[in-house]
């Protein structure tokens, strides 16, 4: 399982790395584009859509990033699409964990299936917009959501007690969650920090916070893009947990799914652009 995992990273890597730095943007959209599509398919199969339907719904999503892209929103979509998300991700993503993953199944399935359409797509319009705005722009967002998962999993073992939900996730606590939003604030000052005694080029996620909503905005800001991570984690988890499926897929050797690497993403990143209009 360890080889399969490092196996596995390591060709995400040989592919995203030169995706990333590449002066075109279209091989980080392409290869983001591929990612999200699949994961289409893992959220029909998720909410008993099989078969060819399931891949009609991966080919759905694609649909949607292409007319996204032909819009020109690919590059710089209108604020409202960042808000609008995000006001969904909120008042839907309580909604549905309240439920719990015994009224999930019972939720009308075209409901389920559609909240993956909409929402993998503007993850994906998410991806593109923050590679427009620069690579430490990127790279600061998705660096919150992992310093998030890595300090919240340590904190956790550590010091966890109190279970966060434990009818969805038992592994997950408040410990961890408090450790988490700790690691994200040192990882942003010594982000911020780096920045202005090497004098790189700025426009850092953290940058952007401070200059924009000043300490204790950015701080705010901070925790709300940590809760949402673990809201839409946990989201991932209600349907994988209502279908009695242990992974998304295992179309990522040694990591299971593509959802299983992205779901804490899917609702940070729409955030992070809201926040970035501002």
């Amino acid at each position: 399982m360890l080889i399969q995992r490092v196996i596995t990273a390591l060709v995400l890597l040989a592919l995203l790395l030169p995706a990333l730095v590449a002066s075109s943007p279209w091989p980080f959209a392409l290869l983001t584009l591929a990612l999200i599509g699949a994961g289409g398919w893992e959220w029909a199969r998720l909410n008993g859509v099989a078969g060819w339907r399931a891949v009609g719904t991966g080919g759905v999503v694609v649909l949607l990033c292409a007319l996204g892209a032909w819009a020109g929103w690919s590059a710089q979509a209108p604020a409202w699409v960042w808000w609008a998300t995000s006001v969904c991700w909120v008042v839907g993503g309580s909604l549905g964990l309240r439920s719990g993953p015994q009224a999930w199944p019972h939720l009308p399935r075209a409901a389920r299936w559609l909240i993956g359409v909409l929402v993998l797509p503007a993850a994906w319009l998410a991806f593109c917009n923050a590679r427009a705005l620069g690579l430490n722009f990127l790279l600061s967002a998705l660096c919150l959501v992992w310093m998030s998962d890595i300090a919240a999993y340590f904190g956790g073992k550590t010091w966890g007690r109190r279970k966060l939900a434990v009818t969805i996730s038992p592994g997950k606590t408040w410990e961890g969650a408090w450790t988490g939003l700790i690691g994200v604030g040192l990882l942003a000052v010594g982000w911020v920090l780096v920045e202005r005694w090497t004098l790189v080029e700025a426009g850092s996620l953290y940058d952007r916070l401070w200059i924009g909503l000043g300490g204790l905005g950015a701080v705010l800001a901070l925790a709300a893009l940590v809760a949402l991570g673990i809201m839409g984690d946990l989201l991932e988890s209600l349907a994988k947990r209502a279908a009695g499926m242990k992974d998304s897929s295992g179309l990522l050797p040694g990591h299971g799914g593509v959802l299983d690497r992205v779901d804490a993403l899917l609702p940070v990143l729409p955030a992070v652009m809201a926040l970035a209009s501002l």
